[in-house]
C-alpha cells in the first residue's frame, strides 16, 4: 500500500521542527523539488530523533560546518547563530565555536609540511628526523599542556618551522583558556568542520573523534556530529533552487511595450 506524501504544509512544519524557521529559500525547494524536501527532512531529522547531542550542541555543530573557512555558508551560519541563541546557547558559547573553527587554516602546514620533509629526504637534503631542542621540547610540552593532546602530524612542523608551531600553539589555544565549552564539545567542533565533505581532512577527523572519546563522547554523540555534516549537500538546492525560481519569474513577467 502506497504512503501519501506529505502535504506541503507538513513539509514547512517538518523542516521547522529540525531547523527551527521557515524561510523564502527553502519555500523555493518546496515548489520545484518536493519531493527532494520530503526525503531530506527524514535525513535531517535522524539525528533530532536519535537524541545523543542536545539540541543546543546540534546547532554548534551545524555552526562549525557551515562557518569553517572550507565552506563559509553565510545563510547556514546566521541561521544556525539564531537558533542557538534561541535554544539558550551563550554569545560566548557561540564565539568559542567560531575561535576552535578558525583553526582549520593551520591544514596548510599538517598536509604541506610533511609533504616537504618527505621532498627533502628525497632529494637527500634531510636524512630522518632532528634532534628537538630546548626550545622544541618546551612547546611540545607547552602544546600538549594547552590542548590535552599530541599527534604525530604535529612533529614535522615542530622540527622545521618552530616559530610558526608557537605562535599557532597560542592562537589555538584561546579558547582552551578561556571557553567554557566541555572539552568533548570543542573536539565535536574540530571533527565537525573536518568531516565535512568541502574538507575531508581525515587525520585531524580521526585524532579528534580519539580525543572526544577520551573525554567522554559515545560513539552515538560521534555518529551525530557526521550525519549532521552530511546534510551539507542540501545547500546546493538551497542556494541554486531559488536562482532558477526567479528566472522563472522573470520570463513569466509581462514584457514593456
Amino acid at each position: 500500500m502506497s504512503t501519501r506524501p506529505p502535504s506541503a504544509q507538513e513539509l514547512r512544519d517538518a523542516v521547522v521542527e529540525v531547523h527551527g524557521a521557515w524561510n523564502e529559500q527553502w519555500e523555493a525547494v518546496l515548489e520545484l523539488a518536493p519531493q527532494l524536501l520530503a526525503a531530506y527532512v527524514q535525513l535531517a531529522g535522524v539525528p533530532e530523533r536519535k537524541g545523543h547531542l542536545d539540541p543546543k550542541t546540534r546547532e554548534l555543530v551545524y555552526l562549525a560546518v557551515d562557518a569553517a573557512a572550507t565552506h563559509l555558508y553565510a545563510p547556514g551560519v546566521r541561521r544556525h547563530i539564531r537558533r542557538a541563541l534561541e535554544l539558550g546557547a551563550t554569545p560566548g558559547e557561540i564565539t568559542e565555536v567560531i575561535e576552535l573553527t578558525t583553526t582549520v587554516g593551520i591544514h596548510a602546514m599538517n598536509i604541506g609540511v610533511p609533504l616537504l620533509a618527505e621532498l627533502l629526504e628525497e632529494r637527500g637534503l634531510r636524512h630522518g628526523p632532528g634532534e628537538l631542542d630546548a626550545y622544541q621540547k618546551e612547546l611540545k610540552e607547552r602544546f600538549t599542556a594547552n590542548r590535552g593532546y599530541w599527534h604525530e602530524f604535529w612533529d614535522e612542523i615542530l622540527e622545521l618551522d618552530p616559530e610558526m608551531f608557537e605562535a599557532y600553539t597560542d592562537f589555538s589555544s584561546v579558547s582552551w583558556q578561556h571557553g567554557g565549552l566541555e572539552p568533548k564539545v570543542k573536539e565535536f567542533v574540530y571533527t565537525a568542520f573536518d568531516c565535512a565533505s568541502t574538507h575531508l581532512y581525515v587525520k585531524g577527523w580521526k585524532a579528534h573523534m580519539d580525543n572526544a572519546l577520551g573525554h567522554g563522547a559515545t560513539v552515538g554523540e560521534l555518529l551525530e556530529v557526521m550525519e549532521i555534516a552530511a546534510t551539507m549537500g542540501m545547500q546546493s538546492a538551497l542556494q541554486a533552487l531559488p536562482v532558477l525560481r526567479e528566472e522563472l519569474l522573470t520570463r513569466r513577467a509581462p514584457v514593456d511595450p
